[in-house]
């Protein structure tokens, strides 16, 4: 195969394949057994051979392939110039009407710190095998700024663990303010801002604390936490912003349809299980344990492959009724979305996996959610034996009030926030019925919306009853309050 036909093979070209490819030595063949990274008709990262020798090929076709291969062979070169650790380039080429190629020695066993951190993610906070990762990291990117480098996408996954040394990959990403003098403490608060946007809220606190590590490597600046958080704060919206468009468009995270008949969305790696799904949406709600049918909305608890789901399907019920949907996006588009927001901020609800709204040219009909099925007791019936005496678990009541704490922050209003939509799940409080959540842009708006949240979930239990003294003593009175 020509370099210039992978631009053509989609997402998911047959494998294994051989292209042709040359350099200084001679015309070979790349013969590329795996693919790790794909971005359809622009980018092909893989494990194959070349000339007998395992290698990591970075492959670059499309218009901007020129571009790409400069930007990635310029930060290669500069991590290489400036003594930092990041795997020997063996190969590289770029031919007019084809594209480039950048081919690496292949790091037999490596693991990324991403992967290392999804092994330690769920431990207690700042347990000892999460800070280790985190210290490795962030000494990794002291190093980098002391040189004058930063990676302008910052994540564990460009950090590759092997042999006891720590890899810095994707030159793509690696820019230069003054090669060799240490980096300007703005464009170090950046970079670190992106870094630590990127982890768990949870963490938030210790942001002092883990940046020792970095102190430890690389001093030359005093940098102050007020102005740090301040960056992260900005990068978490921008990034809050672009997960929340990718939801809605073809990306390396979900699979999207949009037609005049359908709009369909799934999270790319259901695919395959989640198709079959949809495609017999109600017959399974038929035969599933149905908690809620008729009228707006039929919710049901169905078993597929073994696998518990929830499927809603929102129902028109009339001429009337659907004149008022037709020609705005679905409430299960909405949960969908919503759905994903709070997964992203690491606000439990149930994994939101695919959505169908059906339309007719473009105008819409039913539609149809599918989430994670949740076993656990609502709090309604989690609180029932402490309405009486107030005595209920403190571990559950400080569960509730980080859930609170955390809707305040973020500025979500839930909108419907009776009892039979918050679940005990796994140590927390997990949301459902996501049909009227918002985020605020301001405090004016969410003032009044927390307001009616907070007074709807307090008439889950009798006024008079001692276990809604003891939740009202506890929760927040008003959203100002809580933010000052």
């Amino acid at each position: 195969m020509r370099l210039s036909e992978l631009k053509n093979s989609g997402r998911s070209p047959a494998l294994p394949l051989s292209l042709d490819l040359a350099d200084a030595a001679g015309p070979a063949q790349l013969q590329l057994l795996t693919l790790l990274r794909v971005l359809p008709g622009q980018r092909y990262v893989g494990a194959g051979v070349w000339r007998g020798r395992p290698v990591l090929a970075k492959l670059l076709v499309g218009p901007k392939a020129a571009r790409h291969f400069q930007r990635e062979l310029a930060g290669v070169k500069l991590l290489a110039e400036q003594g930092l650790t990041t795997p020997l380039l063996l190969a590289d080429g770029l031919q007019e009407g084809e594209g480039g190629w950048l081919l690496f020695e292949f790091l037999e066993g490596a693991q990324s710190l991403g992967d290392a951190w999804k092994q330690v993610e769920t431990l207690r906070v700042l347990a000892d095998e999460q800070v280790a990762v985190l210290a490795e990291a962030l000494g990794a990117i002291a190093e980098l700024h002391a040189k004058g480098l930063w990676q302008e996408d910052l994540h564990l996954d460009n950090l590759l663990r092997h042999d006891g040394k720590l890899y810095l990959i994707d030159g793509a990403g690696i820019c230069v303010e003054a090669a060799g003098q240490p980096l300007s403490r703005p464009k170090v608060l950046e970079n670190l801002g992106v870094f630590f946007a990127q982890l768990p809220k949870s963490l938030e606190p210790f942001t002092e604390e883990l940046l020792v590590h970095y102190l430890l490597s690389n001093a030359e600046h005093a940098l102050p936490l007020e102005a740090l958080q301040k960056q992260v704060n900005k990068v978490r919206g921008w990034r809050l912003r672009d997960f929340l468009a990718k939801v809605g468009r073809e990306c390396t995270l979900f699979c999207v349809q949009r037609g005049p008949f359908a709009l369909r969305a799934i999270r790319r790696e259901e695919a395959s299980a989640m198709l079959p799904v949809l495609e017999q949406a109600d017959a399974l709600l038929d035969q599933g344990h149905l908690y809620k049918t008729g009228g707006a909305a039929s919710v049901g608890r169905v078993e597929v492959a073994g696998r518990s789901l929830v499927i809603k399907r929102y129902n028109i019920k009339g001429f009337a009724h659907w004149l008022k949907r037709f020609w705005r996006p679905s409430r299960a588009w909405h949960s969908w979305r919503e759905g994903n927001r709070l997964a992203f901020l690491g606000i439990a609800t149930p994994r939101p996996l695919a959505v169908l709204e059906q339309r007719f040219f473009w105008l819409r009909r039913r539609a149809y959610l599918v989430t994670e099925y949740l076993p656990g007791p609502d709090i309604i019936e989690r609180f029932a034996p402490f309405v009486a005496k107030g005595d209920a678990p403190e571990a559950e009541l400080q569960a509730l009030d980080q859930l609170f704490a955390e809707l305040i922050k973020e500025r979500i209003s839930h909108g419907d926030f009776k009892g039979h939509n918050l679940f005990w799940q796994e140590d927390r409080w997990s949301l459902i019925d996501l049909d009227a959540m918002r985020q605020h842009s301001s405090l004016g708006s969410f003032a009044p919306a927390y307001a009616r949240d907070r007074a709807r979930f307090m008439r889950n239990w009798p006024e008079s009853s001692a276990l809604y003294q003891v939740i009202d003593q506890r929760l927040p009175k008003t959203a100002h309050a809580s933010q000052a």
